[in-house]
């Protein structure tokens, strides 16, 4: 009786557009979105998938900060589908120093032994074509994040026993799937969320290189583009921790070359560095007020001693007029960045005016019958219409508060 009414609680929250979720929140974690991920995506019957670790992989160094095996969940595809591949790069924050390293090898973020055995598919990673209509059917994999540096970073700590060795996970886990099958495939697509969606987009290129050149191959990126600008102090407090990112896991080497060949290795761990160079074709999916970077690195409790932000950062309906000014020049600065990369052809958006985090692995705002929707047209069938060439997808709403099907989420102390 208690699981169903449990159940009846998740599937009750899967249709309403405020989410609630606890708050306060660590600048280099996404374990408070990942809660929010596992409650909001629930479905009646969910598919769920089980780890695969990836034997062998300890003899070429890949392995999670304290040295486990690294792992993917794969749920084969049949029919038409069958010789095609969606592969997304789990997010979950970022370990940029001693502390939250030796913290974080201790959890599922960087220990396979505390990965869970088994997770639900939703959102893009569905096998219902009334969930997922366009790539239901194909072959759809989870490849786990225990690295802490989008798959990135190639060094060690011998003395704290940390092993930062994301750009081996990577190439390991790539060898493994092309083994399973994934070298014959005829279409390829490569995802991610957060932190995955970022190491999407430095990995982009590199997933096109693993296919012949008749392969279909492109990237999406959600909840990728992290934005270099100022907090509300006027520092730069994302940068200070990206800097860190790439400087402790020894990240430099495995950033995109045509961007590191003129700035520094911080700027090229940033989007809006790297975005106008990727070859392969790349679609962005992000919120113009991103949740994760409100709470986290524009006005963390950090920066704002006296709680000026408090109750902003909570609920976005309690901000002032001074406060949604300065997130509408949060959005202005998010569309600058993708000005130009929207003006090629290959390349897709789908920016809402939505205070969210995450928005193609969760069914509801991916496709539901009340999912977020910029001209009636949602997600999902805005990232198939893109990748199938149907259609030129350039989709960008009208700022805050004009888009009445956002999915918003909002916090409460706890």
């Amino acid at each position: 009786m208690a699981k169903l009414l449990l159940l009846g609680f998740l599937l009750s929250m899967a249709f309403t557009k405020w989410v609630h979720a606890f708050y306060p929140f660590n600048l280099s974690d996404s374990s408070l979105f990942d809660s929010y991920e596992a409650s909001f995506a629930v479905t009646a019957t969910p598919l769920m998938v089980p780890l695969t670790l990836i034997h062998g992989a300890d003899a070429k160094r890949a392995v999670c900060l304290d040295g486990t095996l690294p792992g993917y969940h794969l749920h084969r595809g049949y029919g038409s589908g069958a010789n095609s591949w969606l592969v997304q790069l789990e997010g979950g924050g970022w370990c940029n120093n001693r502390r939250n390293c030796v913290y974080r090898k201790n959890t599922r973020r960087g220990s396979s032994r505390f990965m869970e055995k088994q997770i639900p598919f939703t959102g893009i990673l569905s096998n219902k074509a009334e969930e997922n209509p366009d790539f239901f059917n194909w072959n759809r994999v989870k490849v786990r994040y225990c690295d802490g540096a989008s798959f990135t970073g190639d060094s060690e700590n011998k003395a704290e026993q940390l092993q930062f060795r994301g750009q081996r996970i990577w190439l390991a886990a790539m060898e493994e799937l092309r083994a399973k099958g994934m070298r014959f495939a005829k279409q390829a697509l490569l995802s991610g969320c957060s932190a995955g969606g970022l190491a999407s987009i430095l990995h982009c290129d590199e997933f096109r290189g693993l296919f012949p050149s008749n392969t279909k191959v492109k990237c999406l990126s959600d909840a990728g583009l992290f934005l270099d600008v100022a907090d509300i102090s006027g520092g730069h407090s994302i940068r200070n921790l990206f800097g860190g990112v790439v400087s402790y896991q020894g990240a430099k080497r495995n950033l995109p070359s045509f961007c590191t060949n003129h700035l520094d290795p911080t700027s090229c761990f940033f989007p809006q560095n790297i975005i106008a160079g990727i070859k392969t074709p790349l679609f962005l999916v992000n919120a113009a007020y991103d949740s994760w970077q409100i709470q986290s690195s524009l006005a963390p409790p950090s920066l704002d001693p006296a709680g000026y932000w408090h109750d902003c950062r909570l609920n976005h309906a309690k901000c002032n007029q001074p406060q949604i000014q300065f997130l509408q020049g949060f959005r202005n600065q998010m569309l600058n960045v993708v000005r130009d990369f929207s003006k090629s052809y290959k390349n897709g958006l789908f920016i809402n005016s939505c205070f969210a985090h995450c928005q193609t692995e969760r069914q509801d705002t991916w496709f539901s019958d009340n999912s977020p929707v910029i001209g009636n047209k949602p997600i999902a069938l805005a990232v198939g219409d893109w990748y199938f060439d149907r259609a030129t997808v350039k989709a960008v709403d009208c700022a805050y508060p004009c888009d009445r099907s956002c999915h918003h989420l909002v916090f409460r102390s706890g």
